[in-house]
């Protein structure tokens, strides 16, 4: 995948001069920090980054970044607000250590879920988390398969939005589904139709999508299913899979309508709680997912397969550096 994202317009390789950028990572997902400097070629940042002995983190640049166009990788995954208060501090860090540019690479964005009020007296923290990221000194923002689209208007500052799905529907032409009459792309919810369209697309099949309701967060009823499920091998595709109750009961409701076969795949992998093993135990025959979160040995299964976001995520950090187009990595993705 690598060498097709390296070429631009014409067909011409990108510089690889990267000069006058920084790669930092923060604790949140090092591994992938470390991947990303990997493909890039250049060294991972040297930072210090602590808990005093009542808990409040401490962050020290280990090396000067004046002037420098700074890139910090940091998802702000679980545990959630020991993530976000990291990366806000470590935006305080790089502003006061006169850094040129500082990028933030969420490959995850958390508290995306609550991105519109619904109900009464409820908060909308994606936009409140798009305040503090951008009053704490950011100046760009890349982020992969936002929860909703909208958050990207939630910032005044540059925002990149990566898309997961080519690294999924390569990897999937890969397995042999494309242009398979069996196959099937399903949506999870009425929400996630552009996602599961644009896959269709990739692997020239036709489109379905479940309708369902949620009477209460992480709860959810399967209304209907529209389109053709009844001898299909089904893929369920999801920006995430966090408790895993929506994807098994997907997959329960695809069967019953004679589905042959349910595998889901996500952005993702949030996997909380017993999620691992409920996906295990399912009716699924495989999870794909990509490592946009750490994914630890206790929560690998024997059905996941995990897919690197590090080449995308490199690739996208050189093209901003270059001031190179970036939408051009999604031609595949309409």
């Amino acid at each position: 995948m690598g060498q097709t994202m390296a070429q631009t317009e014409n067909g011409a390789g990108l510089s690889a001069d990267l000069d006058g950028m920084m790669l930092f990572a923060g604790n949140a997902n090092k591994v992938l920090g470390q991947r990303v400097a990997d493909y890039l070629g250049i060294e991972l940042g040297r930072m210090t980054s602590t808990q005093f002995s009542d808990g409040e983190l401490r962050v020290m640049v280990d090396q000067s970044a004046r002037g420098k166009e700074v890139f910090i990788i940091q998802p702000t995954c679980a545990p959630a607000n020991d993530t976000l208060m990291e990366l806000l501090i470590m935006l305080d860090a790089f502003r006061r250590a006169s850094a040129m540019k500082i990028n933030v690479v969420m490959p995850y964005y958390g508290y995306a879920r609550q991105d519109k009020k619904i109900k009464p007296r409820e908060p909308v923290t994606a936009r409140l988390v798009a305040d503090l990221v951008e009053n704490g000194g950011a100046t760009r923002v890349v982020a992969v398969d936002l929860h909703a689209e909208q958050i990207q208007g939630f910032f005044r500052i540059p925002v990149d939005h990566l898309y997961g799905g080519p690294i999924i529907g390569r990897y999937l032409i890969e397995q042999g589904y494309r242009e398979d009459e069996d196959v099937v792309v399903v949506s999870p919810d009425v929400g996630g139709v552009g996602r599961a369209r644009s896959l269709a697309e990739m692997l020239h099949a036709p489109l379905a999508i479940l309708a369902k309701r949620r009477p209460e967060p992480n709860k959810v009823d399967i209304v209907e299913i529209i389109g053709e499920a009844q001898g299909k091998r089904c893929i369920m595709i999801d920006d995430m899979v966090d408790t895993g109750g929506s994807v098994v009961h997907g997959a329960e409701a695809l069967l019953k309508s004679g589905a042959i076969e349910v595998m889901a795949c996500c952005t993702h992998a949030v996997f909380s709680g017993d999620a691992s093993k409920k996906l295990q135990d399912s009716v699924l025959s495989r999870v794909v997912a990509m490592d946009t979160v750490p994914i630890p040995q206790a929560k690998q299964f024997e059905k996941l397969t995990v897919l690197p976001v590090a080449p995308l995520l490199g690739e996208a950090i050189k093209r901003i550096h270059l001031n190179r187009s970036v939408s051009t990595l999604f031609d595949d993705w309409r």
